[in-house]
């Protein structure tokens, strides 16, 4: 897609991954970030098959796949409930995305540490729960 942006070849390698799967690639490679640098090492290895899923997914909704679309849908649903246990097992990479959540929210927050106390999706439930309860 790009040549720009070493380190970061399995993302451009995703991108193209993606439009070449929509016109109609049956067969995607994974690219490491260490594409071009060095044998990459395991953590390598999983970022780049993570990207090549990634853009595998992608492909899949733009071609209205309805697995693909189920599975999104799904993970909609679950961040419109700030469900996390759900989050969590929906993700692409369950693992990555415990991680991130434990190192940087309490086990009990409600809404992600981002944006706290302003979480919009907190915050429209709230409102919408509110009025749905005062309608005659």
């Amino acid at each position: 897609m790009t040549d720009v942006a070493p380190g970061y070849d399995h993302i451009t390698c995703a991108i193209g991954g993606t439009l070449a799967a929509v016109s109609g690639a049956d067969f995607l490679c994974y690219v490491t970030p260490a594409e071009h640098f060095g044998l990459p090492d395991l953590s390598d290895v999983q970022e780049g098959v993570i990207a090549a899923r990634i853009a595998a997914h992608a492909a899949d909704l733009a071609k209205w796949n309805g697995k693909a679309w189920a599975w999104d849908n799904a993970m909609a649903r679950a961040r419109k409930d700030l469900n996390w246990p759900e989050q969590l097992k929906l993700a692409i990479d369950p693992v990555k995305a415990f991680e991130y959540r434990s190192k940087k929210n309490k086990p009990e927050d409600e809404a992600c540490s981002m944006c706290g106390d302003y979480c919009a999706v907190k915050i429209v439930g709230q409102y919408l729960e509110e009025h749905k309860r005062k309608k005659p």
